[in-house]
């Protein structure tokens, strides 16, 4: 019988779902006399649900039946005075043309939240439904004076952000999260949308102004912190320096912000501040974990930097850290970056793979075993010794399975297969990987599967992908210059090809990673020109916006190529950043 009872009540609550669906199906077209019947049903078998009252109150609205709207409306009030009701019904009346009956309904709204301040979000919101922001500011702000406790500055400042007083959102923003620290991710993310990269925008002024004056007067990391993350939007990296380290004086429990920053950096490529925030935590870090990690970034940003014949100053570097800290566990992600410097930038292939195989007899985890391992096996594929390099990657496969690391040895497998020409292999590797649980690996997966599967059987030789994927081991190995002159035999002798564009992508990275922009900025204009229906059309018109903007000092070229990412590809992965870019270059103001 109780299984009865209970299939019943799930059939009964299946069918009113669906009928509420049709209500909501009907309004939504514009049917608002079948939606208004459906919704009268519903109010019928649950009269408990204010949404239909509502409902059915803004159908009679949209027919323009005011009248037969104020009388369902009273025939609530009667039952129950609720003051969101009449809020409604002071509505209804403005819709009439009678805007002193509306206020009289309104006030008697806020008498009732005089009694009782919890009434606050209801009536506010329904102010807000109606586009009523300054009744709503009103509502918000007297609750908060009624009842102290109670916080409505962030909805506060989202109406003030709608009405374009930016000061008093930003105050909005500023005094929610003094209270309520745990918002601030989401604070910022509101706020971002209304400041730019330009620190002399009014907007970004006003913000910098807002939080010295906090600093000032309320002293509290919180401001500085905020002040520093402006800095970031701003890219004024030495100014977010500069703040880091004044949090980190008041209070020394941890560098991580600033280790944080010196990636933000590293990535920008603003290697002098990138050096300036690494030696700082050197300096003042009393973790060996965190000094080490310094180190390492320190070094990487040196070897990019050098030229060759310095090399041994780097090499060096390691030796004397070594000597300092030991070759133990701790040092491990040091160790294995000195064995991929001694390969890919000193040529040593020979010293790296035993420096690497003495670190292997240290008492490892199997996680750390396996990073040991891939670089082993990144030096074998540097070296193309492909076969050897694959025992290394499916060992890491198979004694960590379904980690990210044994994914990441997965996609090796295929890069090396795809090295050496074993198409098929590489393809079947890349089909299992399209799941990772690691978005890059899975997005690099599916970027060459995409690659090998367009261009497989373009010819019973696959000479074109044999060759591309040759340039892509020269650049791997560090050869950039033969891999650039592989990829011109490749456009040269394969013109019209479905490979011809991935080419000539890949031949402009190369070339930007020399600092040859011109002839980067060329290769895209070929791609846009022949290609701008194609997969790769939104990375050569982003690219080659951001050479202008950045690199050439050309913003009024990028600046049509921003607006065609943003009205030809509203999918691409660079929207975002285009759509922001082009209307800061545009002069747009931000609100």
């Amino acid at each position: 019988m109780r299984w009865i009872i209970i299939i019943y009540l799930v059939c009964i609550g299946h069918t009113f779902g669906q009928s509420e669906e049709i209500a909501k199906d009907y309004f939504l077209r514009g049917e608002f006399e079948k939606a208004l019947v459906s919704y009268e049903k519903l109010n019928e078998k649950n009269p408990r649900n204010r949404n239909y009252i509502t409902k059915i109150v803004e159908i009679h609205q949209q027919l323009e039946q005011y009248n037969e709207a104020e009388e369902v409306l009273l025939v609530e009030i009667n039952k129950f005075r609720q003051p969101i009701l009449l809020v409604e019904l002071g509505f209804n009346h403005s819709l009439k043309g009678e805007d002193l009956k509306a206020k009289e309904y309104y006030d008697q709204a806020m008498e009732i939240l005089n009694e009782n301040p919890s009434y606050a979000y209801g009536i506010a919101q329904s102010f807000e439904r109606h586009s009523l922001l300054d009744q709503a500011i009103g509502v918000y702000e007297r609750a908060m004076e009624l009842n102290p406790k109670l916080n409505f500055n962030i909805n506060l400042a989202r109406i003030y952000g709608e009405q374009g007083n930016i000061e008093k959102m930003f105050d909005g923003y500023m005094n929610f999260i003094g209270q309520n620290r745990t918002y601030i991710n989401n604070a910022k993310r509101s706020i971002s949308g209304f400041i730019s990269e330009d620190g002399q925008s009014d907007n970004n002024v006003l913000l910098r102004k807002i939080l010295l004056k906090k600093i000032q007067s309320q002293p509290d990391i919180l401001w500085n912190e905020l002040l520093s993350w402006l800095f970031v939007q701003q890219r004024d990296y030495n100014k977010a320096f500069s703040q880091e380290r004044a949090i980190y004086k008041r209070q020394k429990e941890s560098l991580q912000r600033m280790v944080d920053l010196a990636i933000i950096t590293i990535n920008e490529d603003r290697r002098d501040v990138a050096k300036s925030i690494l030696n700082y935590i050197i300096e003042n870090s009393q973790n060996i974990e965190v000094i080490l990690e310094a180190h390492e970034y320190l070094l990487d940003i040196e070897t990019k930097t050098l030229e060759s014949k310095d090399y041994y100053k780097i090499d060096d570097a390691y030796n004397d850290l070594f000597n300092e800290f030991g070759r133990y566990n701790q040092t491990l992600d040091l160790q294995i970056a000195y064995a991929h410097f001694l390969a890919f930038y000193m040529d040593n292939t020979e010293k790296a793979t035993s420096f690497l195989k003495e670190s292997l007899n240290l008492r490892l985890s199997k996680l750390e075993d396996g990073k040991v391992k891939l670089e082993l096996g990144d030096i074998l594929a540097f070296q193309e010794k492909f076969n050897e390099a694959l025992i290394y990657y499916t060992q890491v496969q198979r004694n960590i399975k379904n980690s990210t690391l044994a994914q990441e040895a997965r996609f090796k497998v295929a890069k090396t297969s795809y090295y050496k020409g074993d198409f098929d292999w590489a393809e079947s590797q890349l089909k299992i990987l399209k799941s990772s649980t690691s978005q890059l690996i899975a997005n690099d997966a599916l970027d060459l599967k995409l690659l090998i599967s367009d261009n497989k059987f373009e010819d019973s030789s696959q000479t074109a992908l044999k060759t591309y994927s040759k340039a892509d081991l020269l650049a791997f190995q560090n050869r950039t210059d033969e891999a650039i002159l592989k990829l011109d035999d490749l456009l040269e002798n394969h013109k019209g090809e479905t490979i011809e564009d991935q080419a000539l992508l890949m031949q402009a990275k190369l070339y930007e990673s020399k600092l040859q922009f011109d002839k980067a900025a060329l290769n895209y204009q070929k791609i846009i020109v022949s290609y701008s229906d194609d997969i790769l059309a939104d990375d050569a018109l982003f690219n080659l916006a951001e050479i202008y903007s950045k690199h050439l000092g050309q913003p009024e070229k990028a600046k049509p190529l921003y607006e065609r990412i943003i009205f030809d590809h509203p999918d691409s992965i660079y929207f975002v950043e285009a759509r922001k870019t082009f209307r800061a270059l545009r002069g747009d103001a931000i609100n």
